[in-house]
């Protein structure tokens, strides 16, 4: 049986420490503030998560789930290269929208801090996210194995891919004129996808 009180202080502590890392990175947030900010004591983090190091790794770990079921759908869909390289760039935009901090603490996370667990933290986000961008990888390198795509590098097309749909994506937070809104995000993110994908398509001699 599901003790509810427990899940709803893990959900406050976590909702809690994610508002707060939004700004500031976890060495300058205390535990003071995390629990004042879910409406409960200082003990509980501990309780629950073991240390703040721990409540951040949590919110990493939940981050790294939410984006794989997303993804999960665009790898799917289809068998052609191209379509799930159009996929993977739709589901990761509705990713962006239904969870931007989630979003943000994967593409743009915040310094490793002064602690060996931040850093071991860092690096384990960056394995998870290499980790999840290998299907990419394989979907590149399976359309250069039956000749559809021209013979490329897929780790290199596969970070480019993800860096640009990263800061296509940070537009939507700039203060200036280059600011876009969701319908101009989604086209970007669109017409940036499709030159890339014609682009791999393998020329055929006729």
């Amino acid at each position: 049986m599901v003790d509810q009180r427990k899940e709803r202080t893990t959900t406050a502590l976590l909702h809690a420490a994610e508002t707060l890392f939004r700004d500031r990175s976890a060495d300058d947030v205390t535990v003071e503030e995390i629990a004042g900010a879910a409406g409960v004591a200082v003990g509980s983090i501990y309780n629950h998560f073991g240390s703040k190091a721990g409540l951040h790794a949590a919110l990493v770990e939940r981050a790294l789930q939410v984006d794989r079921d997303f993804m999960d759908r665009a790898y799917g869909s289809s068998d052609s290269p191209i379509e799930q390289i159009h996929a993977a760039a739709e589901q990761y935009f509705a990713f962006y929208l239904a969870h931007p901090d989630h979003f943000r603490m994967l593409a743009f996370p915040g310094p490793p801090g002064r602690y060996a667990a931040g850093r071991e933290l860092s690096e384990r986000l960056a394995r998870s996210v290499d980790e999840q961008n290998q299907r990419l990888v394989d979907a590149i390198r399976r359309g250069v194995a039956t000749g559809d795509l021209r013979p490329v590098d897929p780790e290199q097309v596969a970070t480019f891919l993800w860096a640009a749909w990263n800061g296509v994506i940070s537009l939507a937070w700039r203060p200036d004129p280059l600011r876009r809104d969701e319908a101009q995000l989604r086209e970007l993110l669109a017409t940036a996808t499709d030159v890339v994908a014609e682009g791999l398509r393998a020329r055929r001699l006729d």
